[in-house]
């Protein structure tokens, strides 16, 4: 069960829910569970069966794949106001997680049971439209991921997204390669190259793009 504060920021959050009847509601809020996750939490990981539908309050949750060799292709992110669309995956289908999800901030999550989600899913149209629109949303942005491991070099791949990040980006080389799917060094190789290019500015878990048009042309060639 979930507190009348919590309800009103699920609704604030996702106010698809809003239109529920007040019964609806109540039920909604009596099978919810209320969870506070610290930052590097692992949410749910590949092989784990799906407990259960999270709504995020705060915080975000990164989405992973990981390899046999240990490299990790991030995914997507989860925000605030968004959903998971592997958790619905596999909830449509009866499946297990195919990839890892790890709280990027101290996240605070509803979760609510499968039986709520089917309800919904099945009863309450906007929340069918909201859950596969953001299918359609999350596919769009992996094809464009697959594109850019398939099409795009490491280092058109690093300065895109450099560009896509708000200056100074604050972060570190592993984060970076972990969002790219390759190795520290490797992308430390390519940041030092961008540096001595005047793209960017290196400091201690700090990046300062300097040079916004040149990254973005040559994540274009």
């Amino acid at each position: 069960m979930i507190s009348d504060s919590t309800r009103t920021r699920l609704l604030q959050q996702y106010p698809i829910f809003r239109d529920l009847p007040k019964t609806e509601i109540a039920d909604l809020s009596a099978t919810a569970t209320s969870i506070q996750l610290p930052a590097g939490t692992i949410v749910f990981d590949e092989n784990q069966a799906c407990q259960g539908f999270p709504l995020l309050l705060s915080g975000s949750v990164n989405v992973i794949k990981s390899a046999a060799s240990g490299r990790e292709l991030q995914l997507y992110t989860v925000n605030p106001g968004e959903s998971c669309i592997l958790t619905s995956s596999c909830l449509l289908g009866h499946t297990k997680y195919h990839a890892r999800g790890v709280a990027k901030l101290d996240t605070e999550l509803i979760v609510l049971p499968p039986s709520s989600f089917s309800k919904l899913l099945s009863t309450y149209e906007p929340f069918r439209n909201y859950i596969f629109g953001l299918f359609s949303e999350r596919l769009t942005d992996l094809m464009q991921l697959v594109s850019a491991v398939a099409f795009q070099k490491l280092d058109q791949r690093l300065a895109s997204l450099l560009v896509s990040k708000t200056s100074p980006i604050l972060t570190t080389h592993q984060a970076l390669a972990d969002e790219l799917g390759s190795a520290r060094e490797i992308v430390s190789r390519l940041l030092k190259g961008f540096s001595d290019q005047g793209w960017v500015k290196l400091g201690r878990e700090h990046i300062e793009v300097t040079n916004t048009a040149s990254l973005s042309k040559f994540s274009e060639l």
